[in-house]
């Protein structure tokens, strides 16, 4: 699925000239990762949007919003925005600076982290 280019644009001008922003291809779209976790992306016309468990029912109640739903089960914390919402850069700036927000309650990530770390071992290893 093709997602829209001038849509991934305007995210990234809101996104600015940040140091810790990666793209990377997901959902059938593009993904933007801040400090190594999700922040924003764009999948078709939609932008998608993080917003943490807190911030997730006000965000629904905005309009244009719907769940982020890929399996049949709702992503608490993720909504997407229909391209109703975001027509103009400033509604573009507003819904990355609300990610944004939210990402900045979360600590920094590393590949490691990510990949659940080092395994505790449960039993010692037998030298035969």
């Amino acid at each position: 699925m093709a997602y829209d280019g001038r849509l991934a644009e305007r995210v990234r001008a809101a996104l600015g000239d940040r140091a810790d922003v990666r793209e990377q291809q997901m959902f059938g779209g593009i993904a933007f990762m801040v400090g190594g976790r999700m922040c924003a992306g764009v999948t078709g016309t939609d932008l998608m949007v993080r917003v943490g468990p807190e911030g997730h029912a006000a965000a629904l109640a905005r309009p244009h919003t719907r769940p982020m739903d890929f399996t049949g089960r709702p992503m608490t914390g993720f909504v997407f925005v229909a391209a109703g919402g975001v027509r103009t850069v400033r509604q573009v700036r507003t819904w990355v600076e609300t990610a944004l927000a939210y990402r900045a309650t979360q600590g920094e990530t590393t590949t490691r982290a990510r990949r659940g770390g080092a395994r505790p071992r449960t039993s010692p290893r037998r030298r035969d």
